[in-house]
Parts: C-alpha cells; sequence; structure tokens
C-alpha cells in the first residue's frame, strides 16, 4: 500500500508546553506533517501506546569539546556528547565556541565548526564566549556573527582568565542591544571570591569541601544585582545562568517586578545536591565541584518553586565534563590539589531531563506542561530556534522522545553515555526515562540501542533575539 508518510507514532499522548492530548503524529522529510485520532498507513510506524511524546529537548547551556583557558579539554566530542544527548532525550545542544585572550572571535567560531562538522550526532548551535572585547571584536567580528546566527553570547564576572570589568561588560550589553542579541550572565563576585579563596587556603583549608565556603551565596547575589543593574542601565535583557541560592532568585524576581527584562536558567545539581555533599573522604568532594556550588535545603526548595512559578525560565545541564581519575581532568594539579586548583564542572547531559522528571514530574512539583516548557520550548523561543524545535507541532522539526513515565532506572557510570568515569548521580532511582528518540524522523536511541551516525547533527543558525521569546 503506498504512503506519503515516512514514519507514524501512533497512540501516544503528546505533551507540549501548553497541551496535552492523544493523537497519531505523521512525519515526513524530517518534519510533522500531521496530528490527528489516526493516520494511514507509513513506511515505517512505532507503536507508542502507553508513552509520553514529549518535544525533544534543547539543552542550552552545555560545554562540549571546549578548551579551557588553562589548556585542559572537556571529556566529550560532539559525537559522545550528542549520544549521551539523544540517550537522555535531547535532541538539540547549544555549547560554547569559547573565546581565549588575544583569540580573534571569528577564528575560534570556525575551530567549533571544525570540531563539530565530523561528529555531532544530534542538531546544535553555539553561544559566544566573550572574554576579549577588542576593538576589532566589537566592531566587526561580533556584528558579523550575531548577523550569521549566533546570537547569544556569555559573559564572566569570575575567573581572572574569563572575567570582565563592569565597563566592559556595559560595552558588551550595548552591543547586544543593538544588534539584537542576548547576553547570558556567570554571575558571581570574581574579588569577594579571591579574598575569600586566600583566607581559606592561608588556613589550611584546601580540601573540596571548602569550595562552597569559597563562593558563598552572597558573591552570587551581588553579581546578580550588579549584572541587572547594568542591563537596566542599558535597557537589554539578560540570562543569568546556573542560579543555584535563594538570594539570587530574589534578585530575579525583584527586578522583574519593576520591569527588567532578566531570564534565569537552573540545573539538576542544584536540585538534588547541596554543600554538605562536598564533604566526601580524601578528594572524593571534587566530583562535586562546580560554580556556584550547590547551596542548602532552603535554596533547593526556592528553586523547585522558581521552576513551578515561572520565576526560572530554563532548566539546562551546564554539562562540564572533566574525568575525576584523571591527569587531564579534576586531577590536571595533582592527586589531591587545593581546592582552587580543581576543573570546575559536573557532567549532567544525559541525566538532566530524567532526574527533572522524576524528581519533579513524578513527585508533583511541576506537571509535563512546565517539565517541556523548562526543558525544550522556552529555550528554544529564548534562543531564536523555535518553531523548529522546542514543540510538536505540524510544521516542527520531527524532533520527539517517547518516554515510559513507569520506567525505573538506578543511574550509575555504566548507565550513561558520556565519556567520563563517574556520574555525581551515582546509586540515584528515577522513574521515567526516554525509551526512543526521534531526531529530524531518523529514530538514534531506541529500547537501549543507540543508532545513527557521527556527523548526522546539523548546525543550526538561529534568529536575532528581542528578548521576549519566554513563555
Amino acid at each position: 500500500m503506498s504512503t506519503d508518510l515516512d514514519l507514524v507514532i501512533r497512540g501516544s499522548t503528546v505533551v507540549t508546553a501548553a497541551d496535552t492530548f492523544r493523537c497519531d503524529v505523521g512525519i515526513r522529510a524530517g518534519r510533522i506533517v500531521a496530528l490527528a485520532g489516526h493516520l494511514g498507513p507509513a513506511a515505517r510506524e512505532i507503536d507508542a501506546t502507553g508513552l509520553l511524546a514529549l518535544p525533544g529537548g534543547v539543552d542550552s547551556h552545555c560545554h562540549i569539546d571546549q578548551t579551557s583557558s588553562t589548556g585542559l579539554i572537556t571529556a566529550d566530542d560532539f559525537y559522545t556528547g550528542g549520544i549521551s544527548a539523544a540517550c537522555g532525550g535531547t535532541t538539540t545542544i547549544i555549547p560554547f565556541a569559547a573565546q581565549h585572550r588575544g583569540q580573534s572571535l571569528t577564528t575560534v567560531v570556525e575551530d567549533y565548526h571544525r570540531r563539530a562538522l565530523p561528529k555531532a550526532f544530534v542538531d546544535y548551535a553555539f553561544h559566544l564566549i566573550v572574554s576579549d572585547p577588542a576593538e576589532r571584536v566589537m566592531r566587526e567580528e561580533l556584528p558579523a556573527l550575531i548577523a550569521q546566527g549566533y546570537t547569544s553570547f556569555k559573559i564572566y564576572m569570575t575567573y581572572d582568565a574569563l572575567k570582565l570589568t563592569d565597563r566592559q561588560a556595559l560595552d558588551v550589553l550595548s552591543l547586544a542591544r543593538r544588534e539584537g542579541a542576548l547576553v547570558m550572565v556567570h554571575a558571581e563576585n570574581s574579588d569577594a571570591i579571591a579574598w575569600q579563596t586566600e583566607r581559606l587556603l592561608a588556613e589550611g583549608k584546601t580540601a573540596p569541601k571548602f569550595h562552597p565556603a569559597a563562593r558563598p551565596p552572597v558573591v552570587e547575589r551581588e553579581a546578580t544585582h550588579r549584572a541587572i543593574a547594568l542591563a537596566e542601565l542599558v535597557d537589554v535583557p539578560i540570562l543569568i545562568v546556573h542560579v543555584s541560592a535563594a538570594d539570587a532568585l530574589d534578585e530575579i524576581r525583584r527586578a522583574r517586578r519593576r520591569g527588567v527584562r532578566v531570564f534565569a536558567e537552573t540545573c539538576p545539581q542544584y536540585l538534588v545536591f547541596t554543600a554538605d555533599d562536598l564533604d566526601k573522604p580524601g578528594f572524593e568532594g571534587a566530583k562535586l565541584m562546580c560554580s556556584p556550588p550547590p547551596r542548602d535545603l532552603a535554596s533547593q526548595k526556592a528553586l523547585w518553586l522558581g521552576l513551578s512559578t515561572g520565576v526560572i525560565d530554563v532548566f539546562s545541564s551546564d554539562h562540564a565534563p572533566y574525568r575525576f581519575d584523571d591527569p587531564r581532568g579534576k586531577k590536571a594539579f595533582g592527586e589531591s590539589p587545593p581546592f582552587s586548583k580543581v576543573p570546575n564542572g559536573v557532567p549532567s547531559l544525559e541525566a538532566r531531563l530524567p532526574v527533572l522528571f522524576s524528581e519533579g514530574v513524578g513527585k508533583g512539583r511541576i506537571d509535563l506542561n512546565r517539565f517541556v516548557a523548562l526543558t525544550a520550548t522556552t529555550p528554544a523561543r529564548i534562543f531564536g530556534l523555535y518553531p523548529r524545535k522546542g514543540t510538536i507541532a505540524v510544521g516542527a522539526d520531527a524532533d520527539i522522545a517517547l518516554w515510559d513515565p513507569k520506567k525505573d532506572v538506578l543511574i550509575d557510570r555504566f548507565t550513561l553515555h558520556d565519556r567520563m568515569d563517574y556520574t555525581p548521580f551515582e546509586g540515584m532511582k528515577v522513574r521515567g526515562w526516554p525509551v526512543v528518540t526521534i531526531s529530524r524522523g531518523e529514530v538514534i536511541w531506541a529500547n537501549g540501542e543507540v543508532l545513527g551516525e557521527a556527523g548526522r547533527g546539523v548546525f543550526l543558525g538561529r534568529e536575532r533575539t528581542t528578548g521576549d521569546r519566554a513563555t
């Protein structure tokens, strides 16, 4: 029997950011072309009875094949990182093309394309990291790159090799306003961290458990307030990444009440870990070292409230995969270096969605529609990918994850598909996991088997942003 459909997903419950309904999904040439109670035959069919059909996740904050300021390279490349994403229900990633001091931003972008093109397993875009806003970068390179679809960039208020002065930040924010780009801000007070770190080390407090004490909530709160003030002065939207503390979230809430356009993001590690989890024997606490660090139970409660009420717009992984027992990873500066010398970051690309599904939807903290908004639709809107990505609708790319909401998984290192030698979620039991992941109509993960090939992912140029894309 002839058919014009390449694939039909039958009998699933389709969930978008706004609606939940049961229907068949028809796919042709990589796009969704029909949503109906019953569709005719197709070249291939998937019986999804009892499964949820969710938009493929959009992870808008992850570090893939990225070179740090000290020369270290994250463990996952665009193939292993893409596989890990797909096995966790994510079909689009937005990692960073990271500029270091003295580098041409255009050359940096070209280099990251060379890394991605032959290996990409899922579709991808790039944020830019701007650490050297030199005259040529600001006058020529950034405007040209924004016009080419690189419509977001990240700036740092901490790390000596990356941080901008307030005046430099104002210049970047002003350019973003003029050119239609969105600035992401890592908000921590660099001088306060350096001051606190120096005193801790002088007292012999060098273990990983002292990392949170070097970066207490007040340094995040102050920098968040200052970043918002700078954006308010320029009248441009910003996104505060990896919000970890209740105080920082309060700054964002207050700014919104007076009409400032500020978006907020948080990550899995802040919902399930606290600073106490870094207090482990020997060097083990380094496995949970990230910046900002995990906080306390009160901050966890505040973040969950922010996720449910819309104060937090985006839920990303901040996947920063530095292997633990590796001289190119956490032990780059010795077997047990002081916390100030440990590469920051935790891996969570694959676990991002299952952790939020289990801890959020499964425990009644958020509903399914909010889950979709946080993990797919809103990041696609904010970063200029919607409606091609982030939803299940006629005309959208056929990026769909079929979830078994009752599937129990005990997370361990061998459950996951990244290139890491540990997972911070070791031993965590979650309920709900994608059993089939479809990217542009192609099944790339099905019932425990990785399908697809390196290089199948495509680069996504993005629209300019006005800062009004959030749902």
